[in-house]
């Protein structure tokens, strides 16, 4: 049995759900509106507060889709009600974010500045010029644009230059050594 599948998901106030024939699901709140398409063989069933995921069988293909589908309509709720966010930092000597407009203007070393276009759905914040908060309603697009940002400059190991999240740990490697 799947152990996240079998999960009821809680609807809070303020949310609204609707399922269509399609097996579409739409979830609105006060953060903004998801909609995700789950698959036809996974049934599901709306009760008074609470959503559940069905699968037909035990097989291995609606075993794996049971947990995803799950998972996939939990984080719309979650979205939609609290929001996702990702926060960077920028590590190096002239490593510098600004916002001008819609636009994330990043100075990473290079002979150029980095323009970046703020996505539709995402919130862009730049507390201090070596902080950047990635926030949004939808977890994929999110995490997808947080990591577009982080591939301009990977943190490298040596001195530990470059962009990366605030919970990630860079494990630092010893230089050479002069005889």
């Amino acid at each position: 049995m799947s152990r996240i599948g079998i999960k009821p998901i809680e609807i809070k106030e303020g949310i609204e759900i609707t399922i269509d024939d399609k097996n579409v699901v739409t979830v609105k709140g006060p953060k903004g509106t998801l909609s995700e398409a789950i698959p036809k063989e996974i049934k599901i069933e709306k009760e008074e507060s609470t959503l559940v995921v069905k699968r037909p069988t035990n097989n291995k293909k609606h075993k794996s889709l049971h947990g995803l589908s799950r998972s996939l309509i939990n984080n719309m709720v979650i979205g939609v009600t609290e929001g996702y966010e990702k926060k960077l930092e920028l590590n190096g000597v002239g490593y510098r974010a600004t916002m001008q407009g819609k636009k994330l203007v990043l100075n990473l070393g290079f002979s150029h500045p980095i323009e970046m276009e703020q996505p539709e759905g995402i919130e862009l914040d730049v507390p201090s010029q070596t902080a950047i908060i990635v926030k949004g309603a939808n977890k994929q697009q999110v995490g997808n644009f947080a990591a577009k940002i982080r591939e301009l400059r990977k943190p490298e190991p040596y001195k530990g230059k470059g962009i990366k999240y605030s919970d990630e740990y860079i494990r630092r490697k010893e230089g050479k050594t002069a005889k």
